[in-house]
């Protein structure tokens, strides 16, 4: 039996899972990877890129580009977004019966003058280029700024993200569950949510039976945070660079990123994937053109 590699996303689900023993009693033949395209979804691993100034250095490759390069597994997650536009050029499919949603927040230093998100017209927005954090911010800032209006900065995995704001060296960044937990614990502000969804993506040679029973792992393991969130937030430290432990209460953190399972429709599929175009953030040579039943595992 070929092995099933499972690419951890920063979240409690997986390592429930594991501790519990859900993946094995389903049968599973697994293992949690890092591999190939890790690192343009992680980001530098928490050194974030300067200039030999000081100054942040734009990266302009993120999630979607970390499917292009071919992640090394059968499944992974990303923003339902990337996971959305690479399922529909050919990059693997999107599991179609569950999702999830990341808890976010656009988020200031401390002492930033920045009150309201008003106050944010013109200031640049640190986010992951083509990444969750890249469409959730245009999403949450639509109601208040036109699309043309809104000032971003591409400034790598979220990691990279909160190294460079809690130093004071971005204005504002965009971050989700362990990294706004830990940069609010270190005094920086929320000023907007931008909670979102989450999808998965399999890779197209991935056994149905296999993905099933991942999924079948999970959705207990979901129930169990349900129930006692305050006895696995341990793994946090399995996700949060170790020189960040001892600056903040990881039991302290809230439980994140949380499964559901329902259908990813059509509609939403279509509706999601229709935005995305619209914003003209892809070149054409990037987008994709399977509809829903060829994109998505149903």
């Amino acid at each position: 039996m070929a092995q099933f590699r499972i690419m951890p996303h920063g979240r409690l689900q997986e390592w429930v899972a594991e501790e519990k023993g859900y993946f094995k009693d389903e049968g599973l033949n697994y293992a949690f990877t890092t591999g190939r395209g890790y690192e343009l979804l992680r980001g530098t691993g928490g050194a974030a890129v300067q200039s030999a100034a000081g100054a942040p250095v734009q990266v302009t490759r993120g999630a979607f580009e970390s499917y292009e390069a071919g992640r090394a597994c059968e499944v992974s997650s990303a923003c339902h977004w990337v996971v959305n536009m690479a399922a529909a050029a050919h990059h693997g499919r999107m599991y179609g019966h569950a999702y999830s949603v990341g808890v976010a927040a656009l988020m200031v230093p401390p002492g930033s003058p920045i009150r309201t998100v008003h106050d944010l017209a013109g200031v640049a927005i640190g986010v992951g280029y083509h990444s969750g954090s890249h469409f959730s911010a245009l999403q949450a800032l639509a109601p208040y700024f036109p699309v043309e209006a809104i000032t971003l900065a591409f400034l790598g995995g979220p990691i990279d993200r909160l190294d460079l704001l809690v130093a004071g060296k971005i204005p504002a960044a965009n971050l989700f569950t362990k990294e706004m937990y830990t940069a609010e614990q270190l005094g920086c502000r929320r000023i907007l949510d931008t909670t979102f969804m989450m999808g998965f993506l399999v890779s197209t040679d991935s056994d149905r039976e296999d993905v099933e029973k991942y999924f079948r792992a999970l959705r207990r393991a979901q129930r169990d945070i349900d129930v006692e969130p305050e006895r696995y937030k341990h793994y946090y430290r399995k996700e949060l660079p170790e020189r960040y432990h001892a600056q903040v209460d990881i039991q302290a953190f809230g439980p994140g990123e949380r499964l559901v399972f329902e259908p990813y429709t059509r509609e939403v599929f279509e509706a999601t994937h229709r935005w995305i175009v619209s914003l003209q953030l892809f070149p054409e040579e990037q987008r994709g053109h399977r509809d829903y039943a060829q994109a998505v595992l149903v």
